[in-house]
């Protein structure tokens, strides 16, 4: 009959196995372990202390430590569209700078849905983070509230300037509105007189529609209600949105859509539809995601350099979890440009 030899589970290693193997002190192991300045370690010693770690396996408890330090080393990052590949590097720039100081960093996707929103930030405040960088179409700032009496350190990528207030909670932000208007702006100066607008039903859609009116405003061109289609702030809202555009009596000769994915799903309605880009419609659209020199034509975009974004959301977390700033809240507003290319 068969039977199954099942051997006795190993005993972790610890830190004192790892000092008898080296030769030395366990005080020695825990200055390395945790990169401490403040004692010097030989070089020599040092190499004894990390070869008998290899020999013997020892993974370091970081539970342990964490409770010593009173940190997670983990931060959190919520995002409403993770298959926009605007977020996807907007978590590069954050996932550089965790990896810099030591953190993991979790990710929530939301959809952009209020109760999933408030659904990670409930898992948020009972799971354990030191800090989170949070994209929220729906949940203000009293929502935070309870997070920030955790003393979970929070930053915000806004749609626009938000006042800073007395609570440590900062905003990172382009100026959606200026950059939008600029994108229009362009059109109207290549002669373009009728255009319409992919907006998104809400979210920063609606602060980059504000933009468009602006420019529309600014140049005594009337606003026209029939031109702007909210959609959904993807691909196939995009193709619908601009599919409505298409069927007026009068078709805009050229097409402002709020982001990337929404511009590419015009393009490709433009292009089913018989007609070409930018010949018979031009099109702008938002963010610059990688794909958007690689469509045809090229799309004319507004450039956010998201990587960039993330890095500087993440350096102002970690200037909070450093313990070295005020307690006011701060507002930084980041750089925007429009990128000139073939859809327009």
């Amino acid at each position: 009959m068969y039977m199954e030899n099942l051997s006795k589970p190993r005993r972790r290693p610890t830190q004192g196995d790892v000092a008898r193997l080296a030769g030395v002190s366990q005080t020695a192991v825990s200055h390395v372990l945790n990169n401490n300045s403040a004692l010097v370690i030989p070089a020599e010693t040092r190499q004894r202390i990390l070869a008998a770690m290899q020999t013997l396996g020892y993974v370091p408890d970081r539970t342990a430590r964490n409770l010593r330090m009173r940190k997670t080393l983990t931060i959190a990052s919520i995002i409403p569209d993770i298959e926009n590949p605007f977020y996807p590097a907007f978590q590069r720039g954050i996932q550089d700078m965790a990896d810099a100081h030591g953190y993991d960093l979790i990710i929530y996707n939301t959809d952009g849905v209020a109760a999933k929103e408030e659904k990670c930030l409930q898992s948020i405040l009972q799971g354990g983070v030191d800090g989170l960088i949070a994209v929220l179409f729906h949940q203000g700032a009293r929502a935070l509230l309870p997070l920030l009496e955790r003393n979970i350190a929070i930053v915000r990528l806004e749609s626009q300037y938000k006042q800073p207030g007395n609570q440590p909670l900062d905003n990172i932000y382009i100026d959606n509105v200026a950059a939008a208007q600029a994108a229009v702006t362009y059109l109207i100066g290549r002669g373009y007189r009728r255009i319409g607008m992919l907006a998104r039903h809400e979210g920063p859609g609606n602060v980059r529609l504000l933009g468009y009116q602006q420019a529309l405003a600014a140049h005594n061109i009337p606003l026209e209600e029939n031109l702007i289609q909210r959609t959904d702030f993807t691909e196939e809202g995009g193709f619908v949105g601009m599919g409505r555009l298409l069927a007026l009596p009068v078709r805009p000769n050229a097409v402002f859509a709020a982001n990337d994915m929404m511009a590419m799903g015009a393009m490709l309605a433009v292009q089913e539809a018989g007609l070409q880009v930018p010949t018979n419609v031009a099109i702008v659209g938002f963010d610059d995601i990688p794909a958007a020199r690689l469509v045809n034509p090229p799309l004319t975009t507004v450039a956010q350099f998201q990587v960039e974004l993330g890095r500087r959301a993440a350096a102002l977390l970690f200037e909070r979890l450093a313990g070295n700033m005020l307690t006011q809240g701060r507002s930084v507003e980041m750089p925007y440009r429009l990128v000139i290319r073939k859809s327009a």
